[in-house]
Formats: structure tokens, sequence, C-alpha cells
């Protein structure tokens, strides 16, 4: 890594340092108290491949909305989500271009 990476990296560490994210099922969405998370409305959630989970992002500690879903994983970090959404449950696979 050079120098500037090394700065970005630090960066994003530092920015993201007490954001967690936490999966839960679809269905719990209107138990979401969007004042206390960073999504907006049920509209701005992404959604699996299948339609069927969601995702939540907020600065530790954890919003009482998001404590009392009964179906969240565990609290992710950042570089934590990012690898799970970049697995085909989150991410369509899309073939690739023919040859021309």
């Amino acid at each position: 890594m050079n120098v500037l990476e090394l700065d970005l990296d630090y960066n994003m560490e530092q920015e993201y340092e007490n954001r967690r994210f936490v999966i839960f099922n679809v269905t719990e969405i209107p138990q979401i108290n969007f004042t206390q998370v960073y999504e907006t409305d049920p509209e701005s959630m992404r959604r699996s491949i299948d339609g069927t989970k969601t995702f939540v992002k907020y600065n530790l500690p954890e919003p009482s909305s998001v404590a009392e879903l009964t179906t969240k994983s565990q609290e992710y970090t950042y570089d934590e989500i990012l690898q799970i959404l970049n697995t085909p449950e989150w991410n369509e696979v899309m073939p690739p271009y023919p040859p021309n």
C-alpha cells in the first residue's frame, strides 16, 4: 500500500469505528424507528436478492427499535457487512457479456 491508500484506509476506519449493521427479516421493517437509523424510510432499505432480508445501519449504542427485533443478526462492522453484501445472497451475479 502506498501512503495515500494507507491514509484513506485509516480515515474509513475512523469514520465507521462506531457504525454497526444488523440484518433482519423484511416483515419487521414496520418496527424500525427511522429517526434512530441512517435509512430514511422502508423504500430506502436495500433488500436481499430473494427479497426476504434487509438491514439497517446506525452508530453505537444500538437503537431501541433495533434491539427489539426478533429476527436480527449479530452486529456487523463496516468491513464485515461489505463482505456479506458481496455474496450472491445480496449481489446478483451477472453473466459475462458474450464476446463480439
